[in-house]
């Protein structure tokens, strides 16, 4: 089972030196993704913890591809309903091209009003308009043209998609991850919580036909030995990333705490 770590890209963690320096003492650590959210327009009554300070995420993630070399970037989660199809779409096979393919796509529906409200955006649309992304997206890596609006084009570069990992909650997210994503990308307080989810998910793709399907669990392991007992169980669900997040305020906390939780797992798989 691989591990990720969650990054702040906002608040008082996400200024350029701070975030950089986190995303370089995961890489060396040995981390295998680091992920970052995504929020355009938090109200001022909903800013605390933020200060409604977010960096864009795949401006972020392409930066962050160019100060490192090997840890893989990822959105967790990029909202579709926000964001022009056409646009986003080369956004995300730029950053994967320039990373030499080091993009996990995490996405969305969404869910607050506030946002959906300020973009001038039906909330309750969120599901189709989500799923006639997605559509577009498979349409745009899959083929060197592709035709929107009446107009074909060329979309190049078209390198390998990067997976697309859908978020959200059973059923509808696991309805949306077999018909037209890699994997599903649940939030979970422990194993037990997704366990009944994560097979219903696997015999929904075989029924589809679809090959073995991506798990990726983002989470906050318990401190100390516990940590070591909760990951076992999310491997013996069988998912194939946990993304863990360490709470931090500067990059000397986050290497500590990173430090402390890699150092506890590693003395189980020892």
């Amino acid at each position: 089972m691989k591990l990720g770590v969650t990054l702040r890209n906002m608040g008082v963690q996400s200024t350029p030196q701070t975030l950089l320096a986190c995303a370089q003492i995961a890489e060396e650590a040995g981390c295998d993704s680091l992920w970052i959210t995504d929020h355009i327009a938090i109200p001022p009554d909903d800013a605390e913890g933020s200060g409604g300070r977010y960096l864009d995420t795949l401006t972020t993630l392409a930066w962050l591809g160019g100060a490192t070399t090997s840890i893989r970037l990822g959105s967790g989660v990029l909202i579709l309903p926000y964001r022009a199809m056409l646009p986003t779409a080369k956004q995300i096979a730029t950053v994967q091209e320039v990373t030499n393919c080091r993009l996990l796509m995490g996405v969305g529906i969404g869910w607050m009003d506030p946002e959906f409200r300020a973009l001038g955006i039906d909330r309750h649309q969120r599901g189709r308009v989500s799923d006639a992304t997605l559509t577009f997206f498979n349409d745009c890596f899959a083929n060197d043209e592709v035709t929107l609006n009446g107009q074909t084009f060329l979309f190049k570069p078209r390198p390998p998609k990067p997976p697309l990992l859908i978020g959200g909650r059973a059923p509808h997210a696991l309805q949306r991850a077999v018909a037209l994503g890699d994997g599903w990308l649940p939030m979970a307080r422990n194993a037990a919580q997704i366990a009944p989810d994560v097979s219903t998910y696997r015999q929904m793709a075989a029924d589809a036909g679809r090959d073995e399907p991506m798990v990726v669990v983002m989470t906050r392991l318990p401190d100390g030995p516990e940590a070591v007992d909760a990951a076992a169980q999310y491997a013996e669900l069988g998912v194939d990333e946990l993304v863990v997040t360490v709470g931090y305020q500067d990059p000397v906390e986050f290497r500590d705490g990173l430090q402390v939780l890699l150092g506890t797992l590693g003395k189980a798989a020892g």
